[in-house]
């Protein structure tokens, strides 16, 4: 850290009190895994090392915290999550390996999301109930409405819910808004948590000039539905915020809006140039806290970005030694029973 931090002495009603220790300090572990990946995956789509990048660094202080209070499993009695392209925090705070997302950036083989043929950060991982993340704007809050409405026909006792995340600038889609009416229908309210990260900006445009409601989840208001906006770049903050709405919609079987206001560190994309921008860490503004506590050390701090650096480095090293798909696979999994012998596999009429 650049600036001395004074420590303080907490007090009864101190949010981080209600954390165990330990937790907090695996919160940022993950988080600076998060960073240092996205990072590493900015630096090979600049070096030529993979192609287009995408990503949520700056969010992390908000995908974590999720990320740890899914319940992770496959089927109907298990969170579904439809997620956009930012969201890595959640994947490695469920478990995913910073390699296989390393994979995927170069498009090697191995990448066991889209065996190299999609875009880095799209995830699809049926283990855990990870639908494929979709390039296209905003079409997951859709596709929410059909495995929540499966787990609202489950007749035994169930607590599962679904989770769909998107951007602020996606809400301008009708795609949200068929979430909200969906969600919201009187005859068959759906177990789904709605979650809006909003970054300021939609590619280049900001969202002030843009958006006539105050905060997004205002909408809530008009369903009569909960809902929430909260400082997505304090991870104690999300942290029980999510859990908050997580447990109204496993108990009410009903949805719940949760707007998280982050920074964009390193703009849109690579095709924005991917190039750091002047914006409220939500990593330095949580190890100022966790060091004003106590509860870590300058010098645990440095281990922890180095030990993360180390696995970057390793994981890309190694991925650099697999081989990419052949032409011909490109028509493995087109469809669920195997590629038609009708099936054009060429170019014209």
């Amino acid at each position: 850290m650049s600036k001395k931090i004074q420590p303080i002495h907490p007090k009864a009603h101190d949010p981080y009190l209600r954390i165990e220790p330990a937790t907090l300090l695996r919160i940022h572990d993950i988080m600076v895994r998060s960073r240092v990946l996205e990072e590493r995956l900015i630096k090979m789509s600049k070096g030529g090392d993979g192609f287009f990048w995408i990503g949520g660094p700056g969010e992390e202080g908000f995908n974590v915290p999720l990320g740890l209070q899914v319940k992770k499993g496959e089927g109907l009695n298990y969170d579904y999550l439809h997620l956009h392209y930012r969201s890595s925090g959640i994947i490695l705070a469920m478990g995913g390996e910073i390699v296989d997302t390393i994979r995927q950036m170069r498009t090697v083989a191995s990448d066991p999301y889209s065996k190299g043929r999609n875009f880095v950060n799209h995830y699809a991982i049926p283990k855990w109930n990870v639908m494929p993340v979709s390039p296209t704007i905003e079409t997951q809050y859709s596709t929410a409405i059909g495995t929540a409405l499966a787990q609202a026909h489950l007749k035994e006792d169930c607590d599962a819910i679904t989770i769909v995340n998107g951007g602020d600038a996606g809400t301008a889609e009708g795609d949200f808004h068929s979430c909200l009416v969906w969600s919201n229908r009187p005859a068959l309210p759906l177990p789904v948590l709605i979650i809006v990260v909003n970054n300021g900006f939609g590619i280049s445009t900001p969202a002030a000039p843009q958006h006539g409601e105050r905060h997004i989840s205002n909408w809530a208001k008009a369903f009569d539905m909960p809902g929430k906006t909260i400082n997505g770049n304090d991870p104690v903050e999300s942290f029980f915020a999510i859990e908050q709405a997580i447990a109204y919609c496993r108990k009410e079987r009903k949805p719940y809006l949760l707007e998280a206001q982050t920074s964009r560190l390193y703009g849109h994309s690579s095709s924005s140039g991917a190039n750091r921008i002047d914006e409220p860490d939500c990593i330095q503004f949580f190890e100022e806290q966790l060091l004003k506590r106590d509860l870590i050390s300058e010098k645990e701090i440095e281990m922890v970005w180095k030990k993360c650096r180390d696995e970057c480095d390793q994981a890309h090293q190694a991925v650099k030694q697999e081989p990419y798909p052949e032409p011909e696979d490109i028509w493995q999994d087109v469809f669920a029973d195997g590629l038609p012998d009708s099936y054009p596999k060429k170019g014209g009429s």
